[in-house]
């Protein structure tokens, strides 16, 4: 006959199998889900249509941060045709399997096209980001991966942070005093950084 303590034991262990089993499945899920998108988000130098900008890297970003940009899709806090009617329809669990699976997909091209600005002066106006902005992908992180990211991709980005168009006050007051230059070189600075990489 099992004992308490045993008894306990095999809970835990049953638990703990439990939840391994759920993540396995979730990111299975998750890969599943993402074959949409794969069109766009598995080259490493696909390029929007118009406005003309690299198609971001995603492999190894954030998970929670990926299940907020689709939220902004899907409300229209963010403006892309393609994004918008993709998210249109999906659940919050399919939201979150994609992001677990792209969070764990780190095999793909490293390879980020750079806008050759100037990398030494974006390392020194990088110094106020980092306290986000510092690759941290550890549970319970938040905030997105920006090394490794394509550099015109990451100016579009700051550029509609800056006008307002993506709506962030927080990132609207931090890149109100930055010029275009400053802009360029920031996402220079990132892009020269190891992080994210094309799905594999």
């Amino acid at each position: 006959m099992m004992n308490k303590k045993s008894f306990a034991l095999a809970l835990g262990l049953s638990a703990l199998s439990f939840s391994v089993t759920s993540q396995a499945a979730s990111v299975a899920s998750g890969k599943d889900a993402f074959e949409a998108c794969r069109g766009c988000h598995v080259s490493p130098g696909a390029s929007n249509v118009y406005p003309t900008y690299y198609v971001p890297k995603i492999g190894g970003q954030v998970a929670a941060y990926t299940v907020s940009a689709l939220k902004a899709y899907q409300s229209a806090g963010r403006s892309h045709g393609t994004m918008m009617a993709n998210t249109q329809e999906m659940s919050e669990q399919t939201m979150e399997d994609i992001a677990e699976y792209l969070a764990t997909d780190k095999g793909g091209s490293k390879r980020a096209i750079s806008n050759h600005g100037d990398i030494a002066h974006g390392k020194k106006l990088s110094g106020t980001c980092m306290g986000c902005h510092n690759d941290d992908t550890t549970a319970g992180s938040s905030n997105p991966r920006l090394a490794g990211q394509h550099a015109n991709y990451l100016e579009k980005a700051m550029q509609e942070y800056k006008a307002g168009t993506r709506p962030s006050p927080l990132m609207q007051s931090m890149l109100q005093t930055l010029s275009e230059d400053d802009m360029k070189d920031l996402a220079a600075y990132f892009t020269s950084l190891q992080g994210l990489t094309a799905v594999k």
